[in-house]
């Protein structure tokens, strides 16, 4: 059976200005939005990946028109009627679990298939229930299904978080702003995708206030009164911290343009920290380095911390430090799978419970390698790029899922990287 590969060649080269596309994890939320609309939304900036198809999908199955125009997505809500997702498109993206409170919001009950998506923790969706619960909606599971009800409406109440998640925020949001009364989410997620959710939710008419900080207040609005609107996606943070990373890797130097610098405030610091020498403008953020990296202690931690979808990209750098370096993952607790795939091209990592060692060595080795997630398989190509001959990155799907023409972007900036389709070699035993 034929599998599409990444070969990468590794000539540690990595310079020249790169675009960054629009925020994956913001334009998914967006699209879920659309369905508060009832009318055409016409959302801007939207990135070519897989993970955006299979969110069309999911709105297409509801009964939404969508239409991709380049970098434009069209979608039309207003002939949906049904409440119910298909468990063979959520089970492909846990990020499918958007559409839960816009579902509530427009029809007071929705019917959801449990979530899938990349394996590297729990993902817990309690919190999007409990909170949830609190606006009065009420949840049975059946068969692998949230079926959600509101008996008695939704309406407004005072929500305090566990944990400041970016996922049960953004469902909370998107249900009480049809909720009768005022909510107010404490403890609330501050990354920049949800201020780009908060801009776009009260273009579409409602009224939220405090968004990108931890208390944010909603007041209800008519779920009649909310209509479609025009929106353009912002830039994509860890995109943009990918190519940095890349950059710093290799020497640079590397732009990356399309990205508000602020979103990257930790990561920038932590560059720096490792004797990069970064750049900043409007929109633009540039990484050179002469010297050796340094060793880097890292915690990762809910915005404005440093981001766990940059662990991967960041262990990578550690591993050619000269010392030794420290991460520690709070948020995903799987998130190491990519340490023993790096130690297959020599890396030198320990890890114990959530906090990895990494002792900084000479040089990588090309070796065949597999993508354990999305952001792990972004780092294993840009590892292939500085290591000693060729590496062969295996189960690329994670990587078409969050980053668009990952490949040609490489390539613009003079990497020798390729995809190719191999043939799944069965073992003799």
């Amino acid at each position: 059976m034929a599998e599409e590969i990444i070969i990468v060649q590794g000539n540690n080269v990595l310079t020249g200005d790169v675009v960054v596309s629009g925020a994956k994890n913001s334009a998914l939320k967006l699209m879920a939005a659309t369905l508060l609309g009832r009318g055409t939304t016409s959302l801007h900036n939207v990135p070519l990946i897989s993970d955006i198809a299979i969110m069309s999908e999911v709105l297409r199955c509801l009964g939404a028109q969508v239409d991709r125009q380049d970098h434009t997505l069209v979608v039309d809500t207003a002939p949906v009627e049904k409440w119910e997702t298909p468990y063979e498109l959520v089970s492909k993206m846990r990020a499918s679990i958007a559409v839960l409170g816009p579902l509530i919001g427009r029809f007071g009950q929705a019917r959801v298939a449990m979530p899938g998506g990349c394996q590297i923790g729990a993902r817990n969706i309690d919190m999007h229930l409990v909170g949830l619960e609190a606006l009065g909606v009420m949840f049975v599971t059946d068969h692998g299904f949230l079926e959600a009800t509101t008996p008695h409406g939704l309406i407004g109440a005072h929500v305090v978080l566990d944990f400041p998640s970016v996922g049960a925020t953004e469902n909370l949001l998107m249900a009480a702003v049809v909720a009768e009364g005022t909510t107010v989410i404490e403890n609330a997620a501050r990354e920049p995708e949800i201020v780009d959710l908060v801009n776009m939710l009260n273009a579409m008419g409602a009224r939220i206030t405090g968004g990108g900080s931890s208390l944010m207040e909603v007041e209800g609005v008519p779920s009649e009164s909310m209509h479609p609107c025009e929106h353009t996606t912002v830039g994509d943070r860890i995109e943009a911290g990918t190519f940095l990373v890349g950059g710093a890797l290799m020497g640079g130097p590397l732009t990356v343009h399309g990205i508000d610098p602020s979103y990257l405030r930790m990561a920038v610091m932590k560059l720096e920290s490792m004797g990069c020498d970064v750049q900043t403008g409007a929109d633009w953020i540039t990484v050179r380095r002469e010297g050796p990296l340094a060793p880097i202690d890292i915690q990762t931690l809910p915005h404005p911390g440093f981001p766990t979808d940059l662990q991967a990209q960041f262990m990578l750098l550690a591993a050619r430090a000269e010392g030794t370096s420290a991460i520690t993952e709070n948020v995903f607790e799987n998130r190491f799978m990519f340490a023993a795939e790096l130690a297959r091209m020599g890396a030198d990592i320990t890890i114990e419970d959530h906090h990895a060692l990494v002792r900084g060595v000479d040089g990588l080795q090309g070796a065949p390698v597999s993508s354990t997630d999305l952001r792990a398989g972004a780092a294993l190509v840009l590892a292939g790029i500085s290591a000693e001959g060729e590496t062969r990155v295996h189960n690329i799907g994670h990587v078409d899922r969050g980053y668009e023409d990952y490949v040609g972007k490489l390539c613009s900036l003079g990497a020798e990287v390729a995809r190719a389709t191999v043939d799944d070699v069965q073992p003799s035993c």
